[in-house]
């Protein structure tokens, strides 16, 4: 009877040895991205190969410095970053001298303290409406 105490006794030591382990464990994982230090500056997400994909963002607080993982997406405008959201209007006509047509953005989000413009504007070539004048002629001679 007493051995079968003993071991019960020394399990449930056991236990509770191995949560307060854990929970420590996670409080260090919990207070990894300065846990003293309250203003973070970030810098730009740079991608480790070509220009997009997964790369390395780096912060300083103060003395100390880190880098944490981030992702640059492959169709990312550069003339505004990666870092800088905008909601964007609807594209406008083409305009016959340029052969281009453009819209204008609002800034919706800057991330990581981004410095992103309050409104940009974006161009695009037109496209030519007879490519989709043909493709809709070959479809209707099918039916």
């Amino acid at each position: 009877m007493q051995r079968r105490s003993f071991l019960l006794l020394a399990l449930l030591a056991l236990l509770a040895l191995t949560s307060a382990v854990a929970k420590k464990k996670d409080k260090v994982k919990k207070g990894g991205l300065g846990s003293e230090c309250a203003e973070w500056t970030w810098g730009p997400c740079t991608p480790s190969s070509k220009d997009c994909g997964v790369g390395f963002r780096e912060g300083t607080c103060g003395a100390q410095t880190q880098r944490i993982r981030c992702r640059v997406p492959c169709n990312w405008k550069k003339e505004f970053g990666a870092d800088c959201k905008y909601k964007f209007e609807t594209w406008g006509a083409c305009d016959g001298g340029t052969g281009t047509k453009a819209r204008q953005g609002t800034l919706k989000k800057a991330r990581y303290n981004a410095q992103c413009q309050e409104t940009i504007r974006v161009t695009k070539p037109c496209s030519p409406k007879t490519k989709a004048k043909a493709k809709a002629k070959k479809g209707k001679e099918k039916d």
